[in-house]
């Protein structure tokens, strides 16, 4: 199973961990418009491409000791590098000693023994570009979220800078070769959407002979994605890339009980379900749903469940290979419920 995932932030690289129970074979494409934190730093003082989303995936597809995974993921407390990670300094210093990225993670991925590989989106240096409702037009993925909350506005549409940038050529052999294609979860317009405004990303994945799911996310997020459902997410998607690209949604159908959310309400954040009107609506533009519930609760902080996204997949694709793709869908509903 060769599995392709758009996306960045935490919500990519914990479902890599999940995914890689199931396969060796995933090739993680990592938004790198970011320009915030310690990745934002390391990218103006050395003119390298933000670190702090590819340091999450790789940290998730390594098979190293524990003590390996804390010492990339810990971050200095004093002095000049103060909330920066010891990651993004490694992966800044593979950079400076190869030269380039590709050669930089392709000797990463040997020295941890990835579950497949890390690319970046696109080698070029890149910001995102936020227009909202009222007109306005933010430059920075750091400064969008606080100022959409801070407009009373909603983003309207986002775009790279510059418009034109190109995927690697790893990621177009990859996406041809992928029997499944994920996008998602992860922040919709900041993390998901930026890989898909890449050159001739949407067209490819229609190509493919690979099926697309787009895995929504459970929680609302303040400044992006205020008072959206899960067919709110889909056309926020669609709109900025083509009506057929999604062939499924996976999409979280339990309630959390308000005590498990309280932190969340707090900072206007709210639980995305999927409903059977949803449904409709998605089914009305030939977007089929798997719905179970998806999620997973540790230390308070709500997430997706992984593995049991990663045994959806698996079990997509056992059934295609026995059914074909019609009937897949009702099958692997049953076999969540």
């Amino acid at each position: 199973m060769k599995i392709v995932v758009f996306g960045g932030g935490t919500g990519l690289s914990i479902l890599i961990r999940g995914l890689k129970k199931y396969t060796k074979d995933i090739s993680a494409v990592v938004t790198v418009a970011d320009n915030g934190g310690g990745s934002g730093v390391l990218r103006e003082d050395l003119g390298m491409l933000p670190p702090g989303d590819m340091r999450n995936c790789i940290t998730a597809l390594a098979d190293i000791e524990p003590t390996m995974i804390k010492l990339l993921q810990h971050r200095f407390k004093d002095g000049y590098l103060t909330g920066q990670s010891f990651g993004n300094l490694f992966i800044a210093a593979m950079y400076e000693i190869f030269g380039d990225y590709e050669h930089a993670l392709k000797e990463i991925g040997s020295i941890f023994r990835l579950s497949g590989k890390v690319l970046p989106m696109t080698l070029q240096d890149t910001q995102l570009k936020a227009y909202l409702s009222n007109g306005d037009c933010i430059l920075g993925e750091k400064d969008i979220p606080e100022y959409v909350s801070m407009s009373n506005s909603y983003i309207d549409k986002v775009t790279l800078v510059p418009e034109i940038c190109k995927p690697l050529d790893e990621t177009i052999n990859d996406i041809n070769d992928a029997d499944i294609i994920i996008l998602g979860p992860g922040s919709l317009y900041t993390s998901v959407i930026p890989n898909i405004l890449v050159s001739d990303i949407p067209k490819l994945i229609i190509q493919s002979k690979a099926t697309v799911f787009y895995i929504c996310n459970v929680m609302t997020q303040p400044g992006e994605t205020d008072d959206f459902d899960v067919v709110d997410h889909v056309n926020a998607i669609i709109k900025h890339s083509s009506r057929n690209l999604i062939d499924y949604v996976i999409a979280n159908d339990e309630l959390i009980s308000d005590d498990l959310i309280q932190n969340y309400k707090y900072k206007g954040a709210r639980q995305v379900l999927i409903d059977e009107d949803q449904k409709k609506k998605l089914e009305e533009i030939n977007i089929k749903v798997i719905s179970s519930n998806f999620i997973d609760i540790r230390k308070n902080y709500i997430r997706h469940n992984a593995e049991k996204i990663g045994k959806v997949l698996f079990n997509y694709v056992n059934e295609k290979n026995n059914l074909g793709r019609s009937g897949v869908c009702e099958t692997i509903n049953q076999n969540n419920e």
